[in-house]
């Protein structure tokens, strides 16, 4: 027989956290509601309601909005989170430039600043400088008080680990093990961090308030210049045994393939990312390279071309293909209701092939699975990395029902699962 896990005992505070999180989240996602009808759909008693909302109010992180007639009785008063509570930073450190926004509790942006990284592989300290200058800069331009702030969402490009101090992996960019919490805390940023892969925070992001909102069964996929998904499966992003799952862009898409930044060989990263695109363009070109300063303009100035040469358009319909193949197999392999096709090279592609790219995955899926499947375009943007960064610091408050900057949260956090 096997050795029986003893149960855990559920305290006093147990509940009253679950039960602050329970309420704050619903506020946050469907207020303004009132107390009756948060009691209806939470399943919490009227004075469990009534006595959580009261510490919540005394807190500051709900304030009344308005009231709403009922039927024969006095009006009741309507709820909401309040977006003055508290402020959050999102950053997206890509291949091309670090991004930095600031946003109030409720996602409305207040201020914004991108800076380009010299080298498609930028190094860490490079990167984390310009981390630093962009918090100080946006936390200016938005006029606010850092002490407000709850914590700061980073998205990088590759995987998280948590041990004994966080370390990120990006083997595309050059990165082992970068203590890059301990890089930021000695550039001077002393905010609450909680650090995760970009196409994680970007299918967060999405999920909450994007193309993915309402789907329990949903992949999120981001081509920058790189390529990576998020995998949602009944609401929770599926993580794996070391948080480094959803590297769809190093699954074989060509056996014996183009050589990829990884080190293998025919990853799909190497035939649909950006990187990928324009060097196989430069050689069907002869080494001709594409007009451009950097690697959006030339990409930019690629799907120009597919209209006025055959060597565009043929190279675009390919990566239309490899494209619409790789979501093929995300259909069969994880039967999601949707597939969102975001990053900034996946929403310029999506503008002009999403219609190829989903007859090439219905050809590659199975007929039944696919008819059950939605695939469209990301709606946060170029900038979902960053947004989906910033609510990060606000799963943080969700989940706990307690602040981050007042519950031992000061920490370097990778986010969990």
């Amino acid at each position: 027989m096997g050795t029986r896990m003893p149960a855990k005992r559920t305290t006093v505070r147990d509940l009253r956290r679950h039960n602050r999180s329970l309420l704050l989240a619903k506020l946050y996602f469907d207020g303004p509601l009132s107390r009756h009808e948060l009691s209806g759909l939470t399943g919490l008693s009227a004075a469990t309601v009534s006595n959580v909302t009261a510490e919540l109010g005394e807190e500051r992180l709900i304030t009344e909005a308005g009231l709403v007639e009922s039927d024969g009785g006095r009006p009741r008063v309507l709820l909401r989170v309040d977006p003055a509570y508290g402020h959050v930073a999102g950053v997206d450190i890509g291949e091309t430039g670090v991004k930095v926004e600031l946003f109030d509790l409720t996602m409305n942006r207040l201020a914004a600043v991108e800076h380009p990284l010299a080298s498609p592989r930028p190094d860490a300290a490079a990167a984390v400088t310009q981390v630093a200058s962009g918090l100080r800069e946006v936390i200016s331009e938005a006029g606010i008080d850092e002490a407000t702030v709850l914590g700061v969402g980073v998205g990088v490009p590759g995987t998280v680990e948590q041990g004994e101090a966080l370390r990120v992996h990006a083997p595309t960019i050059g990165w082992k093990e970068v203590p890059l919490t301990d890089l930021l805390r000695a550039e001077g940023v002393e905010l609450p961090l909680f650090v995760d892969n970009g196409a994680k925070t970007q299918g967060q992001g999405e999920m909450w308030f994007g193309a993915g909102r309402g789907a329990r069964h949903a992949v999120i996929v981001l081509i920058g210049s790189g390529v990576g998904a998020a995998v949602v499966t009944d609401g929770t992003t599926y993580r794996g045994a070391t948080s480094s799952a959803g590297e769809w862009g190093h699954t074989t898409i060509v056996y014996g393939g183009r050589e990829c930044r990884c080190g293998s060989r025919g990853c799909l990263e190497s035939y649909v990312g950006a990187e990928g695109v324009l060097a196989r363009y430069r050689k069907a070109r002869g080494g001709k390279p594409t007009s451009g300063e950097d690697e959006r303009t030339q990409f930019a100035a690629l799907l120009k071309s597919a209209g006025k040469t055959k060597a565009a358009a043929k190279m675009l319909e390919e990566t239309a293909g490899y494209l619409g193949a790789g979501i093929g197999n995300l259909v069969n392999l994880f039967n999601p209701e949707r597939i969102v096709l975001g990053g900034w090279a996946g929403l310029a592609l999506g503008e002009q092939y999403l219609p190829e790219i989903r007859r090439v995955a219905g050809a590659h899926a199975l007929a039944h699975v696919f008819d059950q499947t939605e695939i469209e375009l990301g709606r946060l943007g170029p900038d979902a990395v960053a947004i989906g960064a910033a609510t990060l610091p606000v799963a943080a408050l969700l989940d706990q029902g307690t602040d981050p900057r007042t519950a031992g949260s000061n920490r370097d956090t990778a986010a969990r699962p």
